[in-house]
């Protein structure tokens, strides 16, 4: 029930903002760290465990498929402290959480060049370590103690939210800050011992030591994480603007248009059609560079304008990549709403301007 409430309170949240994928593709690694903020857990025969918050942390490896969504392998771990006392007994331990997931995100591109939404969610396996005291202090007896420290496994899933930030002078390089809801949602028995009386202390009665067993049933954790994430192949920084002054000038040995509906960067059958004659016809001439040059009209301001035309730019490199050429061969480039196609004043919707131009050379 839990993990259900989790995943509707996030598709909630986040379906204004599926616009479009962001077109990342390649291999890829990423590392947290943060708080962990566990529930309370519930004991089959003592009531409840009220662990603390502690540390969280997990690194991961993946791929993205260029269309927004990734898929990556998870390792993790989490830490809750236990420290409970009241009048008649202490608690002491920790509860530690290891895991292992394998997790589906998706990307979301909402028209902000800094700014990439995600969501997703994994399932796994997840070891727990359960560690406890208890020393009971009554007034009328000695000391009576009771310990644990053993380790079980169980299947596991989470729930994940977070907002990458692009670092725009290391190209792969973005921050992340998540929310992740963590749970182990079988039940777990720990095996231990206890000391006990027999007969009546000082009269004949003293300690044995006798099995003790304690089950929690379900854990689920709260945490929040900051990261960084580093993907290897995406486009290094577009050239100086000197030498993109000089393209016009150059004779380009084959030239294509592709247009674009108003404030959008998904390709139509038609644009795929024209990437794919583009695409073969690579394959029958002698080329050093393929450029992929975005435009768009003057309607927007002009920061959104040139960051909708590196996402097109972006989106005809993909499906050229799709269509068998090699990746390292394309450059792409925006330039907002500069080099009109056809010359209008500001905010104009001129659909001749809403294009991306695949040079081979």
């Amino acid at each position: 029930m839990r993990f259900r409430n989790v995943l509707a309170a996030m598709a909630l949240l986040t379906a204004p903002l599926a616009a479009q994928a962001q077109p990342f593709q390649g291999l890829y690694v990423g590392a947290g760290a943060g708080y962990n903020l566990p529930e309370n857990i519930g004991v089959a025969s003592d009531g409840q465990i009220m662990p603390h918050g502690g540390f969280a942390g997990l690194g991961s490896v993946g791929y993205g498929l260029g269309n927004g969504f990734r898929f990556e392998l998870e390792g993790n771990y989490r830490e809750a402290p236990l420290q409970a006392t009241n009048q008649s007994f202490t608690d002491t331990g920790h509860i530690h959480t290891y895991g292992v997931m394998a997790n589906v995100l998706f990307d979301m591109d909402v028209g902000l060049p800094w700014l990439y939404p995600y969501i997703g969610g994994g399932v796994g396996y997840a070891w727990t370590n359960f560690s406890q005291q208890r020393t009971d202090t009554p007034a009328a007896f000695p000391l009576l103690n009771g310990n644990f420290n053993q380790t079980q496994g169980g299947f596991a899933f989470q729930a994940i939210g977070g907002l990458a930030f692009p670092i725009p002078r290391v190209p792969g390089l973005s921050l992340t800050a998540e929310y992740r809801f963590f749970g182990v949602p079988g039940s777990e028995t720990f095996n231990g011992n206890q000391v006990a009386f027999t007969g009546t202390p000082g009269f004949g009665g003293g300690p044995v030591t006798v099995p003790a067993s304690v089950k929690l049933r379900g854990q689920y954790n709260h945490s929040f994480l900051l990261g960084v994430r580093y993907a290897f192949n995406v486009a290094p920084p577009a050239p100086p603007a000197a030498a993109v002054q000089a393209v016009p000038a150059q004779s380009p040995a084959r030239s294509y248009l592709v247009f674009f509906d108003w404030d959008k960067s998904t390709l139509t059958d038609r644009a795929r059609q024209i990437i794919k004659d583009a695409a073969d016809n690579s394959t029958k001439v002698q080329y050093t560079r393929i450029e992929v040059n975005g435009y768009t009209d003057t309607s927007g301001t002009q920061q959104y304008n040139q960051g909708l035309s590196v996402r097109r730019a972006q989106a005809v490199q993909a499906e050229l990549v799709r269509d068998g050429v090699p990746q390292n061969a394309i450059t792409i480039q925006g330039f907002g709403d500069t080099h009109l196609l056809v010359p209008t004043g500001p905010g104009v919707r001129e659909p001749q301007n809403r294009r991306v131009e695949i040079i081979i050379r």
